[in-house]
């Protein structure tokens, strides 16, 4: 292991807050977008820790402790699945994490000669080198390829935890998302002992809501409401608010069509199934969400924030759009916001993205 970190640092570099800054032009003015550290391999997610120091997934394995300027791999790190979409994918940092110092991590795990969305937890030793005693708390059903396994955690506000779910690439005619006895296509909710943290009658224990293609991003509202943007297929990501017991369509409804131009199901509505908040068409392959604070920009105080995997850019939807004319919304591209994977609010209010082109994450704040 030594020696692992000795290699480590020589390809990782953390760049110094004065070096390579570019700008950009929003609507809240002028940003500088600071390189924090490049590269990473597949960056997928970023969780700050209290400690002044940041975690960082990579798809292919392996969880960073970046702290003091330096970066190191964490030891403890479950196997994972790294084939297409699979692999080693969000962390949380929970509320309690000064006193449990309890880290969940979600992954696509091996399982016989396919592999399951995954979600465990374990401690951070006190000096961020290892995960001690990580447990593995979910577990889905095995499926065949690298397709489709969602993966983001969310906190809840009562403390359990929502883990999303993909799929699993079954496509318009597998309807593994409408079936309440399977993971696959579903929000799932946790305490943080692992057990179900929420009963649906008929449907198996733990199933928040039904229907989801590959949620891709997950994140609290300023008032604890659980927001999420999926993938759609050809057209039709959208963003939803999924609550317990309800069905959010896929495949049966959808704003999209199939890859090969055909049509998705019965068409984009059906009674007892849930519209979209909003949805886009083409498709912009949402990734990461984060609800803006307003603490440093105060004319963003509750705006959504997420990124865009296919058409690079940093996306910022606003919920104070007058009802019934769909969420304005702003597209902040610049070089560095290429194929942005994860968005996040840092503890400053400063807004920090990974972008995959780069093997970068990168921190963005007013220019002064």
């Amino acid at each position: 292991m030594p020696l692992m970190r000795s290699l480590l640092s020589l390809v990782l570099a953390f760049v110094p807050g004065s070096v390579q800054a570019a700008t950009v032009e929003t609507s809240a003015g002028t940003f500088m977008i600071q390189p924090v550290i490049s590269g990473l391999a597949e960056p997928w997610a970023i969780g700050f820790l209290p400690e002044e120091s940041f975690l960082i997934t990579e798809r292919g394995g392996r969880l960073l402790h970046v702290a003091d300027g330096r970066a190191q791999e964490v030891a403890g790190v479950p196997e994972v699945m790294a084939e297409g979409q699979g692999g080693l994918l969000d962390v949380l940092v929970p509320a309690d994490f000064a006193q449990t110092r309890e880290i969940w991590l979600s992954f696509a795990a091996p399982v016989g000669s396919g592999g399951a969305t995954a979600a465990g937890v374990g401690r951070l030793s006190p000096d961020g080198q290892r995960l001690e005693d990580f447990r593995t708390l979910f577990l889905g059903e095995p499926y065949r390829g690298g397709r489709h396994f969602g993966s983001r955690l969310v906190e809840m506000p009562d403390g359990s935890i929502a883990l999303t779910t993909g799929d699993r690439g079954t496509g318009p005619q597998g309807m593994q998302a409408q079936d309440p006895g399977l993971s696959a296509g579903k929000v799932i909710l946790l305490s943080r002992d692992g057990k179900p943290a929420v009963a649906v009658e008929g449907w198996t224990a733990g199933i928040l809501s039904i229907g989801h293609r590959n949620i891709q991003g997950a994140a609290l509202d300023l008032e604890g409401r659980l927001l999420t943007v999926e993938h759609g297929a050809q057209g039709g990501d959208e963003l939803n608010a999924p609550e317990a017991g309800k069905n959010y369509g896929w495949p049966v409804i959808s704003y999209g069509v199939n890859y090969n131009g055909a049509a998705i199901g019965e068409g984009q509505a059906k009674a007892g199934m849930e519209q979209p908040l909003h949805y886009w068409d083409p498709s912009i392959a949402p990734s990461g969400l984060m609800v803006y604070s307003g603490r440093l920009v105060p004319e963003w105080k509750g705006d959504i924030f997420f990124g865009s995997l296919n058409s690079d850019f940093l996306g910022r939807l606003d919920p104070d759009t007058p009802a019934g004319t769909g969420f304005a919304e702003e597209r902040i591209a610049a070089p560095e916001t290429g194929r942005v994977r994860d968005v996040v609010e840092a503890p400053d209010g400063s807004i920090w993205f990974l972008s995959v082109h780069d093997g970068a994450a990168y921190r963005m704040a007013p220019a002064e």
